[in-house]
């Protein structure tokens, strides 16, 4: 048995023909493995790229609602506020110094040009009035002798000038005495109102002293300032509409517009004429006078759909004709009650009414037309009511262009 251990020998297959063989398949095909696998990072795979690559998500419209509009014609207006002031207002002074001797009217009266308010004590002028008639006669008779004496040849003409010269020294204090004598009546220099009657019969006047003030108000002046971007709007000739604090209304012209602005205020002066015939509108009220300039076309809107954009600019957002948000700025014609005209957009627009505060300029909507009447009710001017002009917001004085629509209603186009 020890034998034959010894004798064992390893079986071995290198002799095989095809043992190498198998190796080399071996080989090649853990290669190729390797090839494959190392192939996905140089050459990633376009479905492999496809899958690592989000799907784009197209983001839905935003509803919103929409209200077509139709622009109107509306007149443009000035419109300031102003004070009327009479056409003529003046102290009445005594033109001599005396005692009153009579008060021929009374505080509220109305006179005629030239009529008699008081007279003044006359008796020391008529005593000077006699003295200086009576030194004009004797005047005139020594020059009537001077002349005949000359013309006899007995007198020299250096007599006859010294004579002359005295006849007009009397000429003339007569009518000095004659027109003190007229100063001592005091008369109306023109028609008007008694606002002020500060004198009585018995009291002594000063010569120049103020007795009474005399107002003329047929015609008024309403005086309105002009701010600078609005001169080129106001010029003399103009028709306006002038509307009192009492209530009371008129019709009056632009007569005249300053030149120079205010230092202080930098506007500039305008005077409307009213007539007032009857003297029934009292001066120094206030009044708001109305200036037509001009046409532009305007929308009429609820003040709710105004918007800003990033700058600060207030406009109003609509939609075109590719369902996509247009940002327009906008100018306000006229302030109402219940809505304000604008300017600014196209004759015929689709304005969002509800939903402009979540869509931007160039952004695609889904515009739905509007439900409901509150929003249309609001853009709807109603017959009857008041206009707000925005000049009840400015300091006093100052004017402003606003606007006023011919229409009482304007188109609304769905």
């Amino acid at each position: 048995m020890s034998d034959t251990s010894q004798e064992r020998q390893t079986l071995s297959f290198d002799s095989d023909a095809g043992s190498k063989r198998s190796k080399f398949i071996a080989g090649g095909i853990a290669l190729l493995i390797a090839l494959w696998m190392g192939s996905g990072y140089i050459i990633p795979s376009e479905e492999t790229e496809e899958a690592a690559a989000p799907a784009p998500i197209s983001p839905e419209a935003v509803t919103v609602a929409v209200r077509g509009s139709q622009a109107d014609s509306v007149t443009q207006v000035f419109v300031a506020e102003g004070q009327a002031l009479p056409d003529r207002d003046t102290m009445v002074r005594a033109e001599a110094g005396g005692e009153i001797a009579e008060v021929l009217v009374a505080k509220g009266d109305v006179v005629e040009a030239g009529a008699l308010i008081a007279r003044l004590s006359t008796t020391a002028r008529d005593s000077d009035l006699a003295r200086a008639r009576e030194e004009l006669s004797r005047a005139q008779r020594e020059y009537d002798n001077a002349q005949a004496l000359l013309d006899r040849g007995v007198s020299t003409v250096d007599r006859v000038s010294q004579a002359r010269a005295t006849l007009a020294a009397a000429q003339a204090s007569v009518t000095a005495a004659e027109e003190a004598l007229n100063n001592t009546e005091i008369r109306a220099p023109f028609p008007g109102r008694l606002e002020m009657l500060d004198i009585s019969a018995g009291e002594f006047v000063s010569t120049g002293e103020e007795i009474a003030r005399l107002v003329d108000n047929t015609p008024l002046t309403i005086q309105v300032q002009v701010p600078q971007q609005s001169l080129k709007d106001i010029e003399e000739g103009q028709t306006a509409e002038v509307v009192f604090i009492t209530g009371a209304e008129a019709q009056g012209k632009v007569q005249f517009v300053s030149s120079s602005a205010s230092a202080e205020t930098r506007t500039f002066t305008a005077e409307v004429r009213v007539e007032n015939t009857d003297g029934a509108i009292p001066a120094g009220i206030s009044a708001r006078v109305r200036i037509p300039t001009g046409e532009t076309r305007a929308h009429f809107v609820s003040p709710a759909i105004l918007s800003l954009d990033t700058n600060g600019t207030l406009g109003v957002k609509t939609v075109n004709g590719d369902d996509k948000v247009v940002f327009n700025k906008i100018a306000i014609v006229r302030a109402q009650t219940d809505g304000i005209w604008i300017a600014g957009l196209p004759d015929e627009a689709r304005i969002i009414t509800i939903g402009q505060g979540f869509v931007n300029d160039g952004e695609r909507v889904n515009p739905q037309p509007e439900t409901g009447g509150d929003s249309e009710s609001e853009a709807q001017p109603m017959a009857g009511v008041p206009e707000i002009d925005e000049l009840e917001e400015q300091p006093t004085g100052d004017g402003q262009i606003t606007g006023s629509a011919e229409a009482a209603q304007p188109e609304q186009v769905e």
